[in-house]
């Protein structure tokens, strides 16, 4: 079976990698130059040429000059997973097996953009790893494959991400033997269960202090690396925060925003509930910053 590979984050490299050393027949590959979308952002192509793959880099799958190219490697399936545009239908078409695609979501629910960070941020305690059949329509094609991932308190988008990848690489080899020998029955999504995540903003990512600990510790956790980290708005500038763990004051006439202790690089923060509290553990707030100040 001719796989043709389509991603450009650290994801794709991970399955990538997997198909290759497995000795599955990848006949091309797609990638694009750093444009600065992705946190994870990753060049495919370097695998490709290790492997004397033939690759292309493109901003946009659907460009004539890229349909040619992919006509002519004439491939049986196509993988796309970790590309940030809609593949269209004349690039749909083309392989007789259709296109896989990936979305780290318990379709049909949770739709849309940024599943992972939308995840923790929300403080959901599972989702899923879900490969599916790609159309004109986001994340609505029927399912291949869906394995449920428990997200546990401690997790942070970097474990949660690694937890995909584990989980992931399992499900590919599976379905990818299923297909070769003409035996994969996918299954059709309940429309009627979906709903869509938005395009975060980067407004979406600043702490408010009015938030609840458990809130800003969500937040704190979906943003971490490999993405931007939330932010605290000081002062007319932006510093990032990578750790936080929930806490409680006996405070409960004090104001949100107010830094009630210091200690080493640690500094605690009244937050809205009563006796709410958040300490920051892992931050680039400036040293300067004293008990009394308000964040």
């Amino acid at each position: 079976m001719r796989i043709l590979f389509i991603g450009c984050v650290i994801y794709s490299k991970n399955i990538l990698e997997l198909l290759v050393e497995n000795k599955y027949n990848v006949v091309g590959v797609i990638s694009k130059d750093d444009t600065g979308f992705n946190s994870d952002y990753y060049d495919t192509s370097i695998i490709a040429k290790q492997y004397n793959i033939p690759f292309i880099k493109t901003k946009n799958v659907n460009e004539l000059p890229i349909l040619e190219w992919v006509r002519e490697l004439k491939p049986d399936i196509v993988y796309c997973f970790g590309w940030n545009s809609l593949l269209g239908n004349d690039f749909i078409q083309i392989p007789k097996k259709g296109v896989v695609g990936y979305h780290p979501a318990s379709l049909p629910q949770n739709r849309g953009r940024h599943p992972v960070i939308w995840a923790l941020i929300l403080g959901l305690t599972e989702t899923a790893s879900t490969f599916f059949f790609m159309g004109e329509g986001a994340d609505d094609g029927d399912i291949v494959s869906q394995k449920k991932i428990m997200i546990e308190k401690e997790d942070t988008a970097s474990t949660l991400y690694e937890k995909l990848i584990q989980e992931s690489r399992t499900q590919v080899i599976e379905f990818t033997n299923l297909l070769i020998n003409n035996q994969l029955i996918a299954k059709k999504q309940d429309h009627s269960l979906a709903n869509s995540w938005r395009k975060r903003s980067k407004v979406d990512g600043v702490i408010d202090f009015r938030m609840s600990g458990e809130s800003i510790y969500n937040l704190v956790r979906a943003l971490t690396k490999p993405y931007p980290g939330a932010l605290i708005l000081y002062k007319g500038e932006e510093y990032p925060v990578w750790q936080t763990k929930i806490a409680e004051t006996p405070y409960t006439n004090f104001e949100p925003g107010k830094v009630l202790k210091i200690s080493e690089s640690s500094i605690l923060v009244k937050c809205g509930l009563s006796t709410d509290a958040i300490l920051l553990e892992n931050h680039e707030l400036p040293e300067t910053i004293q008990v009394g100040d308000y964040l």
